[in-house]
Formats: C-alpha cells, sequence, structure tokens
C-alpha cells in the first residue's frame, strides 16, 4: 500500500516538474530569442536591404539604373506584348475562380 501511494506521487510529482520544466523552456527560449544579437553578416545584409528598399521608393523604381535600362525594359515589354496580347505586362495578373 505504501508503495502504491508512492508510485501515484511519483507519477503526479512527475507531471507537475514536467510541465513547469516546459514552461519555462518554453518562455526562456522567448526571452533569448528577443535578447539574441544578429550574426555580423546577418546584421549587414539586412541594413543594405533596408538601404536598397529607401533608395528604391525614393526614386520610384530600381536604383541606379540609367536610360539603358529604361529603354530595355521597354523593348522587352513591347516585344512581350506583341508575342503574348495586350494587357499592362508590369501587373501581376488577377485570376478569378467561379
Amino acid at each position: 500500500m505504501i508503495l502504491r501511494q508512492i508510485l501515484r506521487l511519483s507519477s503526479v510529482f512527475r507531471s507537475a516538474v514536467s510541465v513547469h520544466v516546459r514552461r519555462n523552456i518554453g518562455l526562456s527560449a522567448i526571452v533569448f530569442n528577443k535578447t539574441k544579437e544578429l550574426d555580423p553578416v546577418q546584421k549587414l545584409f539586412l541594413d543594405k536591404i533596408r538601404e536598397y528598399n529607401t533608395k528604391s521608393k525614393q526614386a520610384g523604381g530600381p536604383v541606379d539604373a540609367g536610360p539603358e535600362f529604361q529603354k530595355d525594359m521597354n523593348e522587352s515589354l513591347a516585344r512581350l506584348q506583341r508575342a503574348y496580347g495586350e494587357g499592362d505586362l508590369t501587373k501581376f495578373p488577377e485570376f478569378k475562380f467561379e
């Protein structure tokens, strides 16, 4: 009888400890991710992406693109419109499913 109570208490104790450990691990993972610093290479990569994003918004298109780029872009769009029909090729197509 004593052995049965000990086994029952040990299973209750184990389940309580496992719940407590899981909660602590989950919370510590969240705290660790918030305080973790980025790798210097990752930080540099993200900084460059953000810098390009602000420059492209200011320029209204590709950054540091000269008149040759715009000429090639217009020629390519004209060639695609001749091959695949009319429509605005600079926008993503809209699909309607019925």
